[in-house]
């Protein structure tokens, strides 16, 4: 049976939410842990999924599930609904035994609702169809990610929602092997819980980032718990509370024999004591490197060299550990595409409560990823991520640019000692030729492009670099890492301790990548339409007519399309092809004009906005003249995490008159 996509998602949310009010989850893990009791003989062949179904069959689960569904009669004679009713009870048996494995282990975490969230004790309940704040609640467990549906934001968000994860074990070939107590004790991987809010006008904001260290569920009883999870505000506020969620942890198949509390304790408290020797040990060292630093030149204590970075909940970590080696499978398909996807997460820096200096803040990736945006930090650490996955030696480098602006951005060094600087914020690629002071004054020296003025240090997941040259100016730095006169390096080794995967217990897990979320063509053609009628409510308001020409907003394409190409790649290409169809389509006589605009999100309002404020779109949008014909075309590019390039061309072509 097929059904219209809004059909099916309509289908499907009537469903779960009857099966959220009737508590199935509860009956169905019940009929699960009774069953599997019953059937625990040795002897006895292994449960299937039809004992379960059957199961649930015989105590009326699927009746009682049924009795309160209504759907409308629909006729014998209409083959395409029919099966309707029979695809509802086969969705609903297989809710959960089709996603629970008995031959794997499985942690089924619920959010039952929050409280004390008292940013929001004000705000009045909405209106049914009313638009406003809401609440989303992200999460990742072991290369494993998920999220909430959004609710209203409120002193006691109705969050409610369950998510099945697998715990597998590490070792090659045994992803698929049951783990076993004392396995599940030594995995110390917790479950990383971002709470966003997303406003009404489309911007994102970090309530908090939440580490669940979800262990203590092998001591519960039947392998069922729950609690209160304090949620803690980030930056500034990163001891203040935000909120407070009520969770529940079940564990599938329950163990055969729990724990004892004072084992999970014990363990939690030696990986406490590993960390904290490991990060003590290495503070003594990046004390000592520094002195070292400082005893080669005294005018190295203004170099900007970061041993250490902030993250959103205050903890201070090492830069080396937020760069790591990351791979994206087939959502991204080089560096350069790499590059774009970067520079299309928004730019903001950390939002601090009064004036002063800039607040300085490195976020997770989970939080950057689930926020859409971050400072030159976090865009550059992604960055020097992904270009690592993609088999380059980049760094991350720490200086200025500007008027002594504080700054980040990535280098990649060639195998023939070519230096590129990525600019993370824009992708824009920059090749660097150092000057050499000690040339003639009449030797032409290259004029560098690149807007960085003082570099400090650079570092990855591997090296941590600083530079030791006498003088921080980028035009004038050797970028020769072997040479100890020109770059002081840490200990691969210290580094290492503190900051590989695994090293410590501090370090938060590396998520994957998530696929593109939205359609492009129906998100293009939605605000297009958009555009068109605001084109046409602007138009009107200054008393003129608007008439569309289809054909022309159809030849758009192909330039909205090269100035993508373009943005990815670096090469032009299609400029020929698009100019010369325009030539075509525009008579003789006529004048056409066009304009092209790019953005990083879909608010047609805030596009429009900007749009007017520039004068050549403008003189497009309300072009007077003989026989005007206007035209659109929206181009939706959708990249990893949501993110996407919106391009936008306004056109127009009027008789010439004289």
């Amino acid at each position: 049976m097929s059904l219209p996509p809004e059909k099916a998602g309509e289908l499907k949310q009537i469903i779960r939410d009857h099966l959220i009010k009737m508590d199935i989850h509860g009956r169905i893990r019940d009929v699960l842990a009774e069953t599997v009791r019953s059937e625990q003989d040795p002897g006895q062949r292994h449960l299937t999924e039809g004992d379960f179904i059957r199961a649930l069959q015989q105590r009326g689960i699927v009746d009682d599930v049924m009795k309160d569904l209504r759907f409308a009669n629909v006729t014998e004679t209409d083959s395409s609904h029919r099966p309707e009713s029979h695809f509802v009870v086969k969705d609903m048996t297989q809710i959960k035994t089709s996603n629970i494995d008995l031959k794997r282990r499985c942690l089924y975490l619920q959010v039952v609702g929050g409280k004390a969230f008292l940013e929001h004790l004000q705000e009045p309940e909405p209106l049914p169809g009313q638009v406003c704040s809401t609440f989303t609640l992200y999460l990742h467990f072991r290369n494993q990610r998920f999220h909430s549906k959004p609710v209203p934001c409120a002193c006691e968000p109705d969050l409610q929602e369950g998510f099945l994860l697998e715990i597998h074990k590490d070792g090659p070939g045994e992803g698929s092997k049951m783990v076993d107590a004392t396995t599940m004790l030594s995995i110390c991987d917790p479950i990383h819980m971002v709470l966003i809010r997303n406003d009404t006008s489309g911007e994102t904001t970090l309530v908090s980032s939440y580490y669940l260290d979800w262990r203590t569920v092998l001591s519960a009883p039947s392998g069922k718990t729950s609690f209160a999870i304090e949620l803690l505000g980030v930056g500034s506020e990163s001891k203040v509370p935000a909120g407070v969620l009520n969770v529940k942890l079940e564990l599938y198949p329950p163990l055969a024999e729990t724990l004892q509390h004072d084992i999970i304790t014990t363990q939690q408290s030696l990986e406490r004591q590993r960390t904290a020797e490991r990060e003590r040990l290495f503070l003594i060292y990046a004390k000592q490197w520094w002195r070292e630093f400082l005893e080669i030149r005294p005018s190295h204590q203004n170099k900007l060299v970061k041993i250490f970075a902030q993250d959103e909940n205050g903890v201070n970590r090492p830069v080396c550990s937020y760069v790591r080696l990351l791979r994206a499978g087939r959502l991204l398909e080089s560096p350069r595409q790499a590059a774009r996807f970067v520079s299309l997460l928004a730019q903001e820096r950390a939002p601090a409560v009064g004036g002063g200096g800039r607040q300085e803040q490195w976020c997770s990736l989970m939080a950057f990823l689930c926020r859409n945006k971050g400072d030159c930090e976090d865009h550059a650490t992604l960055l020097c991520s992904l270009l690592l996955g993609f088999g380059l030696d980049s760094y991350v480098c720490v200086g200025t640019k500007g008027k002594a602006t504080p700054h980040t951005w990535v280098m990649t060094l060639g195998t023939d000692g070519t230096v590129t600087f990525w600019e993370s914020l824009t992708a824009h690629r920059y090749l660097h030729q150092p000057i050499n002071p000690d040339d003639p004054p009449l030797v032409a020296q290259p004029k560098p492009a690149y807007p960085y003025s003082t570099i400090g240090c650079v570092f990855n997941h591997k090296a941590f670099l600083a530079n030791c040259q006498p003088t921080d100016a980028v035009e004038l730095c050797v970028f020769d890492f072997q040479d100890q006169s020109r770059w002081k390096s840490m200990s691969e080794e210290a580094l290492n301790s503190v900051c590989v995967p695994g090293a410590t217990t501090s370090l938060p897990p590396t998520p994957p990548l998530c696929s593109p979320s939205l359609d492009p063509a129906q998100s293009s053609n939605q605000l297009e339409l958009e555009m068109r009628y605001l084109v046409s409510e602007q138009r009107k308001d200054l008393g003129l007519a608007t008439v569309w020409d289809d054909s022309l907003s159809y030849l758009l394409s192909a330039a909205l399309s090269a100035y993508e190409m373009e943005r990815c790649t670096g090469v032009s290409c299609g400029n020929e092809e698009f100019q010369d169809a325009v030539r075509r389509a525009v008579p003789d006589g006529h004048t056409f004009k066009g304009f092209p605009i790019h953005f990083v999100h879909r608010n047609a309002r805030r596009v429009f906005t900007a749009c007017l404020r520039s004068p050549f779109c403008e003189e497009i949008i309300c072009c007077r003249g003989d026989h005007v014909r206007m035209a659109v075309r929206v181009r939706v590019f959708a990249y990893p995490e949501s993110a996407c390039a919106v391009w936008i061309m306004f056109a127009c072509k009027y008789r010439s008159v004289l």
